[in-house]
């Protein structure tokens, strides 16, 4: 049985009373990524030396692990959060030469604070730009359930790392269902907090209306303690919102009575898998069982959120990434002979084919008058998207439907083809337009290949507590968080 079988609760309970030192669970994620990454692939970069002798300046503080509440957790990192001398990437080759940053993300400073120890970064699709983590242009990370499929993506490597047990927990971004989607797809547990309820200041940006980071966890109860520490206010984001953090682990009470919960017949829709549906219709039964209602619904606007998402996320991407020259950051050209040469050469080398093309679409939509108008049209869209959650959550508490309309896919089997793989996302991206937190939790395994699918519970904004009760809830009713991989191979 591996340590990370454990919650954070017990894990810290465990060192209380001395059964265990934060060396030996550092050694242990050591262990199993030296047993499992080659057929994962999930990091990008490993901090061991730093990290052993972090744990052995804990083991040795004598300082009670209740007092700080990640005390010696190891975690990964998503490869676009900026740590302090270790390199980040971005997964981009325009990065690869970025070995010594010169400071950390709040994220990653709030967890150092909490003496979590950060164990390595993780493989990700190129500056978030992707659903499988094949747009890396490092490795491609591979599903733990079957490394034959996807992981999904950007969060892959996030995903996979936590599914893998190489780390109890891991940080993920999330733009359009980046941390929900793997999350489901490698039957883990993926939270998109509420726009503004954690800070974003050294997460390298894709579109900073949409970003923001989450936690990626076996279970609920331990997701909710790292984003009661990775959440609050930071004056160096100016988005980041000045609201009361609650202690979510708090509400996981497991009581759902008289919830009311949405279900949009837009999630049921053509192009849903039918054995997803099935796991879904099978998880709101379980819901009613607890003493939860539910009825159907519809936010009409829906089917517009694919194209607003990538006009916005694109326009915004354009120029986030303009600052990547050659000059002022990222990867000068050897070959060029002028300095024209060296801004066209830089960019040309040091991005992949999906940056390039969203960086095009991008550029169009902010410089050419058509665009800039159908632009404007989308932005409007944004705002209807988010009215029709708002006109819900006056009557419903949550809205619960399938985190992806499938399971995970065969490596290579879509990454030719990028509109099908933009629609893998139909079900996460209006809740990033909309700014409202939701989670993916594990709701079954696909009969006809074994792979896990998940459930998205969405909430009203800033209010995650309640996201989580119903999470937590169905959790421990369902008990799929107790199934675990084989590597190589199908459950």
């Amino acid at each position: 049985m591996s340590l990370f079988d454990y919650t954070i609760k017990e894990l810290q309970e465990k060192l209380t009373n001395k059964e265990i030192s934060v060396t030996d669970l550092v050694k242990e994620s050591y262990e199993q990524i030296s047993k499992t990454d080659d057929e994962v692939q999930a990091f990008l970069t490993l901090n061991e030396e730093e990290a052993l002798n972090r744990a052995k300046e804990l083991d040795e503080a004598g300082v009670d692990a209740e007092q700080f509440p990640l005390f010696g957790m190891p975690i990964g990192i998503k490869d676009n959060i900026v740590t302090k001398g270790l390199r980040t990437t971005c997964a981009s080759q325009i990065l690869s030469n970025l070995e010594d940053p010169l400071y950390d993300a709040t994220v990653v400073k709030k967890l150092n604070d909490a003496e979590s120890v950060n164990i390595g970064k993780l493989n990700m699709d190129e500056f978030a730009m992707g659903s499988s983590t094949e747009n890396s242009s490092m490795k491609k990370t591979r599903n733990p359930w079957n490394t034959d499929y996807v992981p999904g993506g950007s969060s892959g490597g996030s995903a996979a790392a936590v599914a893998a047990g190489q780390v109890p927990f891991t940080l993920g971004s999330d733009t359009g269902g980046s941390v929900r989607q793997p999350a489901s797809y490698c039957g883990v547990v993926g939270m998109k907090p509420t726009y503004g309820r954690v800070s974003r200041f050294g997460l390298v940006a894709f579109a900073s209306s949409l970003d923001q980071i989450g936690p990626i966890t076996r279970t609920v109860e331990d997701n909710a303690r790292i984003l009661e520490v990775i959440s609050g206010q930071d004056e160096m984001d100016s988005t980041s919102a000045n609201v009361d953090v609650p202690k979510y682990s708090d509400a996981l009470t497991g009581d759902v009575k008289g919830l009311k919960i949405a279900v949009p017949k837009e999630y049921f829709r053509e192009g849903v898998d039918e054995k997803v549906k099935e796991s879904v219709r099978k998880a709101l039964g379980q819901l009613e069982e607890l003493g939860a209602e539910w009825e159907e619904v519809s936010l009409p606007h829906s089917k517009y959120a694919v194209a607003t998402y990538y006009m916005i996320a694109s326009s915004e991407a354009s120029a986030n990434l303009a600052r990547f020259d050659g000059v002022r950051y990222g990867k000068r050209s050897e070959n060029a002979k002028d300095m024209m040469d060296m801004f066209k050469m830089s960019r040309s080398e040091g991005f992949g084919d999906e940056v390039k093309r969203r960086i095009m679409l991008g550029t169009f939509c902010v410089k050419l008058r058509l665009l800039r108008c159908l632009l404007q049209k989308a932005q409007q869209v944004r705002t209807l998207i988010k009215q029709d959650f708002d006109q819900i959550f006056e009557k419903y508490d949550v809205v619960i439907g399938p985190t992806a309309p499938t399971t995970a896919f065969k490596v290579g089997e879509k990454i030719d083809d990028p509109l099908t793989m933009y629609a893998n996302d139909i079900m996460t991206i209006p809740v990033n337009l909309a700014g409202v937190p939701g989670i993916s939790v594990p709701c079954g395994f696909h009969p006809d290949n074994n792979m896990p699918i998940g459930l998205q519970i969405i909430g009203k904004h800033f209010d995650e507590s309640t996201v989580y009760r119903v999470a937590h809830a169905y959790e421990q009713a369902a008990g799929y968080y107790k199934e675990k991989p084989q590597l190589g191979g199908a459950k």
